[in-house]
């Protein structure tokens, strides 16, 4: 589930087929799209509560985003 960056360590996930990463820092969740070829963006609209450990990041990101679900992609999975 994770990967090293030189920065610092990232959750990565498949949110219904599109990948996300989601970063600590400072106490608080930062989450990502992943774009495959190196970049990510900042998602600033989604607010993950600071109180998720690790292993609730993939409930909530189901719960946030689950009208992308569809047959292909009915769940939320966490990648390593």
């Amino acid at each position: 589930m994770f990967f090293n960056d030189r920065r610092s360590s990232l959750l990565k996930f498949d949110v219904f087929g599109k990948t996300m990463l989601v970063q600590r820092k400072e106490g608080a969740w930062l989450l990502f799209i992943d774009s495959g070829l190196g970049l990510r963006s900042r998602v600033f609209d989604v607010v993950i509560p600071t109180e998720l450990t690790e292993q609730d990041l993939a409930g909530y990101l189901d719960d946030i985003f689950h009208e992308h679900s569809s047959e292909k992609h009915p769940h939320v999975i966490a990648l390593k």
